[in-house]
């Protein structure tokens, strides 16, 4: 019996600890006046204890994003 989370992409492309991901829509940063653009590589993503969820390193900035908003590189 796995209690391992399975964390998906838009596409449902299971995604692990250290993958690269594409945005596939552009998105505002709460808090800030920047906003990650649509096509952006993010690599090096760490999976949350959400499987909606991976938190990431974009722009100099440590955010979360909703695996929903991308797909795997």
């Amino acid at each position: 019996m796995e209690d391992e989370l399975i964390v998906k992409d838009s596409n449902g492309n299971r995604l692990k600890d250290g993958d690269s991901v594409i945005l596939i829509k552009s998105l505002p940063v709460k808090g800030t006046s920047v906003t990650l653009k649509k096509g952006m590589v993010i690599k090096n993503i760490k999976l949350t204890d959400d499987d909606g969820e991976v938190d990431c390193k974009a722009d100099k900035m440590r955010v979360v994003l909703k695996t929903e908003f991308l797909k795997k590189a």
